[in-house]
């Protein structure tokens, strides 16, 4: 075992280790606690373990847990999607969710993660939570806004000087828009130049 020991170059396996070694020589969980700076209930559940399963339960048993799902790759077709709106892939919402993102990644790469590890990966690509801006955006096509624009400014350039010019907005703004939470892309370097 202490050869073993010696070659692991895995921080938290030499700390199991010497939880059993100092366990192995009389001290007390107590005694132990300060020295490797760890909660007694750490100490007890290895324990518990090697007396169980032997040195094995020392080592990190999610070494065969399969590929990395947060591949370049799937990061790469993440930061593609979250620059595209949610309507371009099916969705009825203007605005991209965690969830929403979760299922658009099944759809295109086959994984499903979690909605907390969605969030790693868009820290991971520089993307933020956030609340969009409310715009009014124009009903009229740019041509006929550009006229109308137009014709009121040589109205106004044109008016005499005793007269004044009084217009009122027409516009009609919804006090109470349904906006939610959004996902953005930072507007630094792109993750490949970093």
């Amino acid at each position: 075992m202490k050869r073993r020991f010696q070659k692991c170059r895995s921080a938290s396996v030499r700390l199991r280790y010497l939880v059993i070694f100092n366990l192995w020589n009389g001290r007390r969980v107590r005694d132990i606690e300060p020295i490797l700076c760890l909660h007694n209930t750490t100490i007890y559940r290895v324990a518990k373990r090697f007396r169980e399963l032997g040195e094995a339960s020392l080592w990190d048993g999610r070494e065969d847990n399969g590929t990395e799902k947060l591949s370049e790759s799937y990061l790469g077709k993440l930061d593609d999607i979250v620059r595209s709106c949610p309507l371009d892939h099916g969705w009825r919402r203007p605005t991209w969710t965690r969830e929403l993102l979760v299922e658009t990644m099944v759809r295109a790469t086959g994984v499903r993660i979690h909605v907390a590890t969605m969030s790693r990966a868009l820290a991971l690509i520089k993307a933020r939570r956030g609340r969009p801006r409310p715009t009014v955006k124009c009903p009229w096509h740019p041509a006929v806004k550009t006229r109308r624009l137009n014709r009121i400014r040589s109205l106004l350039a044109s008016l005499p000087r005793r007269e004044v010019a009084v217009y009122e907005d027409e516009v009609d703004i919804h006090l109470n828009p349904k906006i939610g939470v959004t996902v953005h892309r930072f507007l630094g370097k792109s993750r490949a130049a970093a």
